[in-house]
């Protein structure tokens, strides 16, 4: 079964406070973000295509990007939509178009590129057994719940993990989950594994590395920088 990687990029980034760009295209050492998080796949042996939900303004400046740093598996670049979860349902179907509906699809955001190859190999090992995998990492801090009654509850935090990405599904099953949601005018899943929990599919969690954040914030890119730069001092001066 293939394995294609949907992308979403729809974001303006509002909390990046970056006046000229999106986040996702922001920056560093001479390449932007969303082209760090392509290359991991576009590098991977085990993903068969990508395909990229992209702000509709800036696709024309993403196929420059793709072309001039050869990435050569992005399938389709499609628009984004007004939120997350559409804009995820909007990749799908375009990978639904490409590829059929037999197909794994392994859903990442654009601005989430410190994953590694083993998380990505973690993810198609797990779609063979399991039938989906959400890659996640421990907590490392208390959590609240807060309760409908205004009562909170705090877990114990070794049952406690945080939710990251990519979320990987059969791409038939994710593809049924948006369209009910999408009947039932549901457009406030914040994410993948929140929407199929929803409807009663039973997930699979992964632990992935805990470098694994989401460019979100300045604070965030300036760790992005940091965490390139140490591993770029590791392939050069061997630490």
């Amino acid at each position: 079964m293939k394995n294609i990687a949907v992308i979403f990029a729809g974001g303006t980034g509002r909390r990046m406070k970056s006046a000229s760009r999106p986040k996702q295209f922001l920056e560093l050492n001479g390449k932007p973000i969303i082209i760090y998080t392509l290359e991991l796949f576009e590098n991977h042996p085990g993903i068969d295509g990508i395909v990229v939900a992209c702000l509709e303004e800036w696709i024309p400046y993403l196929k420059k990007l793709i072309v001039r740093f050869g990435i050569s598996k992005v399938g389709s670049i499609v628009p984004g939509g007004d939120t997350g979860q559409e804009s995820i349902y909007n990749g799908l179907k375009a990978a639904e178009t490409i590829y059929g509906d037999d197909v794994n699809v392994l859903i990442h955001d654009g601005v989430r590129p410190l994953i590694t190859h083993e998380t990505i190999s973690d993810n198609i090992d797990a779609l063979k057994i399991y039938g989906n995998a959400i890659t996640c990492v421990p907590a490392t801090e208390t959590c609240l719940v807060n309760q409908t009654d205004g009562s909170i509850v705090i877990p114990k935090r070794d049952d406690t993990i945080i939710v990251r990405a990519p979320q990987s599904f059969r791409l038939v099953e994710i593809l049924s989950a948006h369209e009910m949601a999408r009947k039932e005018g549901r457009k406030d899943f914040i994410d993948s594994c929140s929407l199929m929990n929803h409807y009663g599919y039973k997930l699979h969690p992964i632990m992935g590395p805990m470098e694994n954040i989401k460019i979100t914030t300045p604070a965030d890119f300036y760790i992005f920088r940091a965490i390139v730069d140490m591993h770029e001092n590791k392939q050069i001066f061997g630490f």
